[in-house]
């Protein structure tokens, strides 16, 4: 059984002491470390925070043979414990690796520990040392019985799959349907309310345990405890789901405050974290694409189903704040037509499927550049819409993407899930042609009929102008001198045909100052050309960009409850929306 001490070496530095210990190695004994962590698909190369390699059994010293970056084979003597040690740099603030310093620890196992290759299936422990005296401790993990900071996982599968918050933090708990759920928020200002978080998570948590198992007295989750791991920072934002947890980042200023009334956007968006990851619990940690049914540590892992697992989460978690109550329709429709409006100014959504966004997920998505709205589209965002489709044509029947939901889940008992399980639950409800539509959605190019779809569920849709950067095709950041810099230029747009380039600064519109672009309204027209001064390479130049008044990126979508809408209109905006 593989047992890890994670110690803390130095947290002026950053450092991690990790030792484990393998009783009965295998004569050419194979140690690695994972270059990936689900749910996050980028290959990390975590490898490269360890050094300072020792290996022993007894008194005699082994020698590691490393065989390529994140692998290791120990050359043991007959079944003699074996005991490697080896420091891990930890300051990596994000929810996917390790952290440590004088204030705080946090790390996941898949950047700390070596897998024994072999004994992957056995029993892990993980045992905890040299934290300080006013250091806590939380983590989904079990406690060893009757050993403090001892903690046990039933396979390496588990291990990688607990992380560990470390220092002195916020807790709260509360139950839903009959699950002990805890919070724990590291970061904390003075104003914070936890009993309000804590309101507001339980809401959420018992409408998604109702989703996946109806309402009935008896219904639990498919987890003993669940654990979410809060860490605020003044700027920062993410989540990574786990079977039992999650771990999140969030700005400080998206908690919320004592006597705040009305939820703020940044506590709206905190709670849309919340209820995305958690949804995970169910939709992609137990109900998972079938190439995930077996984890590979050492490469990527490749699945066009991204678009269903993170797509169809990324539209239930909004929609969830609605049903609990944390929100109301008008204000989540603001959410919704936020995300179609993101989707609608990326020409890459005509280039690329949400199943090729999620195959290319390792090299596209978690690598983005200057040009990647103009070649890929985010597997998230339309996936997101291909849900909302989904829903709302299967409501049009009497069935709901709810039921589709549950049907997986009884139909896969939790566990790999094929596309063709999918179309054939969507056909067995609404027919061939609509899961032959399904399809088309998921590997072809074209936009969902989302208007259509939402004026025949009771809501309006008003097209708007968009910002004058957004109807230029201009995509800006902050730049360092002007404050006006390009990031991207979007294809076949106004800027692009004018010659802007992703990397110049705005420096002036018609020879007027400026901070914002949109300042140049004050003496040009929208539709009037517009001569811009750019820095390029710390070389001036002029571009001419001529506004196009047909270009579909001059208008954007509001959403809104219609006034008078049909029966059936009304029927089903009721069923989806509750009014």
């Amino acid at each position: 059984m593989p047992a890890y001490r994670i110690e803390i070496a130095d947290r002026l530095t950053h450092h991690f002491r990790v030792t484990m210990t393998l009783k009965a190695p295998a004569a050419e004994q194979a140690l690695s470390l994972p270059v990936w962590i689900p749910g996050s698909y980028l290959v990390r190369e975590f490898a490269r925070h360890l050094s300072e390699f020792k290996a022993h059994q007894g008194a005699r010293e082994v020698q590691l043979q490393q065989t390529d970056k994140s692998r290791w084979i120990a050359p043991c003597s007959g079944n003699a414990t074996l005991q490697v040690s080896y420091r891990v740099y930890a300051f990596d603030t994000s929810v996917r690796a390790a952290f440590l310093d004088t204030d705080r620890g946090f790390f996941n196992g898949t950047g700390l520990c070596l897998r024994a290759e072999g004994h992957e299936a056995t029993r892990h422990q993980i045992e905890l040392a040299g934290l300080p005296r006013d250091w806590d401790v939380a983590t989904a993990m079990p406690v060893l019985a009757g050993r403090a900071r001892v903690y046990e996982a039933a396979d390496y599968d588990e291990l990688v799959d607990h992380p560990f918050e470390l220092g002195a933090f916020w807790r709260g708990a509360f139950e839903a349907r009959g699950v002990s759920h805890e919070f724990v928020v590291s970061g904390v200002p003075p104003a914070f309310d936890g009993e309000r978080l804590l309101a507001d998570a339980k809401a959420i948590c018992e409408v998604q345990i109702a989703l996946w198992h109806g309402r009935g007295a008896k219904v639990r989750p498919p987890f003993e405890r669940y654990v979410f791991l809060l860490h605020t920072v003044e700027e920062g934002r993410g989540g990574l789901e786990h079977r039992a947890s999650t771990a999140l980042l969030a700005p400080r200023r998206s908690l919320p405050r004592s006597g705040m009334g009305a939820p703020t956007d940044a506590y709206v968006d905190l709670l849309g974290l919340i209820s995305h990851e958690y949804f995970h619990a169910w939709n992609v940690k137990r109900m998972r694409p079938s190439e995930f049914a077996r984890f590979d540590y050492g490469r990527e892992n490749y699945t066009e189903l991204l678009w269903f697992f993170e797509g169809f989460t990324s539209y239930y978690d909004d929609l969830m704040l609605l049903r609990c109550g944390a929100i109301d329709a008008p204000r989540y429709l603001g959410l919704l037509a936020k995300t179609i409006n993101g989707v609608l100014a990326t020409p890459g959504r005509f280039v690329q499927s949400v199943a090729r966004s999620s195959f290319d997920a390792w090299i596209k998505l978690y690598r983005p550049d200057e040009n990647s709205p103009n070649a890929s589209v985010s597997y998230y965002a339309k996936g997101a819409l291909v849900g909302l489709a989904l829903d709302l044509s299967l409501r049009q029947l009497g069935s709901s993407l709810d039921a589709i939901l549950r049907t997986l889940w009884r139909a896969t008992e939790g566990g790999p899930l094929h596309e063709a399980q999918v179309l054939q639950a969507v056909e067995e409800v609404a027919g061939r042609a609509a899961a032959r539509e399904l399809g088309q959605w998921v590997h072809g190019t074209q936009d969902p009929p989302l208007q259509r779809l939402l004026e025949g569920a009771g809501v309006s849709v008003q097209h708007e102008p968009t910002p004058l950067a957004a109807g230029l095709g201009l995509r800006l950041s902050e730049g360092p001198v002007s404050g006006v810099q390009v990031k991207s230029v979007l294809v076949d747009s106004p800027a692009a045909r004018a010659g802007v380039s992703a990397g110049d600064e705005i420096l002036a519109v018609d020879g007027w100052r400026i901070r914002r672009l949109d300042e140049a309204l004050q003496w040009s027209g929208k539709d009037q050309p517009l001569e811009l001064l750019l820095v390029r390479d710390q070389r001036l130049r002029s571009a001419i960009v001529v506004p196009d008044a047909r270009s579909p990126l001059r208008q954007q979508w509001r959403l809104g409850l219609e006034a008078s809408p049909s029966a059936q209109a009304l029927t089903r905006r009721r069923a989806w929306l509750g009014c």
